[in-house]
């Protein structure tokens, strides 16, 4: 069925070469692609039956498809006009209960509602609640953490945390400095097997302990550098070798600005001592409940994920060896982390949820 030869689509060579390029996607909506090649052929002067045919939609709509060409050109290829497509089968009002329902109810003896809790109690498919829930942002199923200080000091200290990211003291090293607590030598039970094709490397759910030990270090802000050593605890005394640790990495001369947190041994009598001989050291504490802002915990969370959670440790030692490891190999192509938001911004995040929390305690 070869039809009656049409009047050939007038189109420009940029077109072409665009339609060419959709019609091979492999990842563009299925219809943009019928359409695409449907245009292609039109363009070639094929008959809209034989077009129909092979494309595999009515020969109506490729007329319709060639006139909306005419008009708008590739502008609104992808969208489908008022009036036409799939008539939506549930009602705005059944929307708006859904949304209502899962944002201020739950089911009976559950934490939240599911797909298809929710589906059975709105009487309709899974499918529609999370086309809905996905329309509009709604997970139900995630539970992200929060805590908001209620340190007197927050602002002086968030502000004060925020200018040495900011703007950097000159002549001075900047560092974000913490302990990794508890670090577990953890060993697994079986051997794991290697990852391969069609399927991912996996590991016993069980493991040995064979000890642990405590990473103490300190994140150069400018270059992304850091300085680590393994200590078997977290006392001041760890705290105090370390700091010394640092006083001999850091080139004399500069000063040295410490960000860390306000645990008991960052202020222990000794440390003061120590600190008050050796004056080019400043300590700047965030605040309580604020480990957010101190860069280092964000390099501790690369290392959990790239070293040691996949990690099968036979003894402390070993473990010691990888975390090393990952500190070579880290410092060996150091990237710093960029900070990007103001004390003001950050502080009217804080505002907000201190509101909310007020209004919910209130209710």
């Amino acid at each position: 069925m070869s039809g009656r030869a049409a009047k050939p689509l007038p189109m420009s060579d940029t077109e072409r070469a665009t339609l060419e390029q959709l019609s091979r996607s492999q990842t563009a909506a299925h219809r943009e692609v019928q359409r695409a090649k449907a245009l292609l052929m039109a363009a070639d002067g094929v008959a809209n039956a034989r077009i129909s045919a092979e494309v595999g939609v009515t020969p109506v709509t490729v007329r319709a498809w060639r006139d909306r060409f005419v008009e708008d050109g590739l502008a609104k290829l992808g969208e489908v006009r008022a009036g036409r497509g799939r008539k939506a089968s549930i009602s705005e009002e059944q929307v708006a209960a859904i949304v209502h329902d899962t944002l201020h109810t739950k089911p009976k003896g559950e934490t939240h509602w599911s797909c298809r809790t929710m589906a059975k109690h709105a009487g309709v498919s899974p499918a529609t609640v999370q086309r809905i829930w996905h329309d509009l942002g709604i997970k139900p199923h995630r539970m992200d953490t929060f805590k908001v200080s209620h340190d007197p000091a927050f602002e002086e200290k968030l502000t004060d945390v925020v200018g040495l990211y900011l703007a950097p003291p000159e002549q001075a090293v900047v560092l974000c400095l913490d302990e990794k607590s508890q670090v577990q030598a953890l060993d697994r039970t079986q051997p794991s097997l290697p990852m391969v094709k069609g399927r991912g490397a996996t590991m016993t759910h069980d493991y040995k302990r064979h000890g642990t030990t405590t990473l103490f270090a300190a994140l150069n802000v400018l270059t992304g550098e850091v300085t680590g050593r393994c200590f078997e605890r977290h006392r001041h005394e760890e705290f105090l070798n370390f700091l010394k640790v640092v006083d001999a990495e850091v080139p004399k001369g500069q000063a040295i600005h410490v960000i860390l947190d306000n645990y008991s041994t960052h202020k222990h009598a000794n440390v003061q001592r120590w600190l008050a001989t050796h004056k080019r050291f400043h300590l700047h504490f965030t605040p309580t409940s604020s480990s957010w802002l101190n860069q280092v915990e964000r390099w501790f969370r690369d290392l959990d994920a790239k070293a040691l959670r996949r990690g099968s440790f036979a003894s402390v030692p070993d473990l010691i060896v990888a975390i090393e490891d990952y500190l070579q190999a880290h410092n060996a192509d150091p990237v710093p982390f960029v900070w990007t938001a103001t004390a003001e911004s950050i502080l009217a995040k804080v505002a907000r949820a201190r509101r909310k929390l007020d209004e919910v305690v209130n209710q």
